[in-house]
């Protein structure tokens, strides 16, 4: 799939906003044919129900890449294995056109970071994320950020600048940064890990421990995510049994 394809779709949603201007620096000319056809006025973004849903899983996997790229040089290291899980997935969703053409935006957003300083480009980030906020559900938000968690993960490590810049995207997302907490615990088995999981103390009442539980599997029912994809769906369905794993420990241990 050519690159210009998916700004075409995010475009709908994502035009001349500060996301759109930190995908203009790092894209170039397959931006400028995008916005030709927006420019232009062509019907090509009246969208049908089909397209749409393109639209809006085009626009997720650009805004991860966008974030990943944050996420990745965090700690001033570019990991073969975090950029290796990003073109994974681009590959396996867009093909291998896709994975070549994600890698070279991934490396110019780095490039960018390096002509702006730490603090313009960090404050464009924020707004990038802001944006996101405004025209991304929560369980799409949620999504997105288990995918960049993962991607932190990718190399076997998570340091503490990389957990700081996880939680500053939750947040600047509109979204708690326990989520974080709750998402780098997801593969751990103790019981500890599964308060953590649930976003809990281990001393809270069985009544509040139920409604936090209910409330954390309502918002990441893999239902939710479906729009964007069965790749997507079926990382949701991973996190919702992961969710339920850890609900199963704790009610196991109280006997409930």
């Amino acid at each position: 799939m050519a690159f210009g394809k998916w700004i075409g779709g995010w475009l709908g949603w994502a035009a001349y906003g500060p996301l759109g201007a930190i995908i203009g620096f790092a894209i170039g000319a397959y931006f400028d044919k995008a916005t030709d056809n927006w420019e232009g006025g062509t019907s090509s973004f009246r969208l049908d129900d089909q397209q749409s849903r393109e639209g809006e899983r085009n626009s997720f996997f650009v805004s991860m890449l966008v974030l990943a790229a944050y996420i990745v040089s965090a700690d001033g290291r570019i990991m073969h294995s975090e950029m290796e899980l990003v073109r994974g997935m681009l590959r396996q969703n867009f093909g291998p056109q896709a994975a070549v053409q994600g890698d070279e935006l991934m490396r110019r957003l780095f490039d960018e970071q390096k002509r702006l300083g730490n603090g313009v480009y960090k404050q464009n980030i924020r707004q990038a994320c802001m944006q996101v906020a405004s025209n991304m559900d929560y369980s799409g938000r949620l999504q997105l950020l288990n995918f960049l968690v993962m991607i932190a993960q990718a190399d076997g490590r998570v340091d503490s600048v990389e957990v700081a810049a996880l939680k500053e995207v939750a947040q600047w997302m509109q979204m708690s940064a326990q989520e974080v907490d709750s998402m780098l615990h997801l593969e751990g088995d103790s019981l500890e890990d599964a308060y953590k999981v649930l976003g809990v103390s281990p001393n809270v009442s069985d009544a509040e421990l139920k409604k936090a539980y209910r409330k954390l599997a309502l918002e990441h029912h893999p239902d939710r995510v479906a729009a964007l994809g069965d790749d997507v769906r079926r990382a949701a369905e991973k996190k919702f049994q992961e969710i339920n794993a850890a609900k199963d420990r704790i009610w196991k241990a109280r006997g409930l």
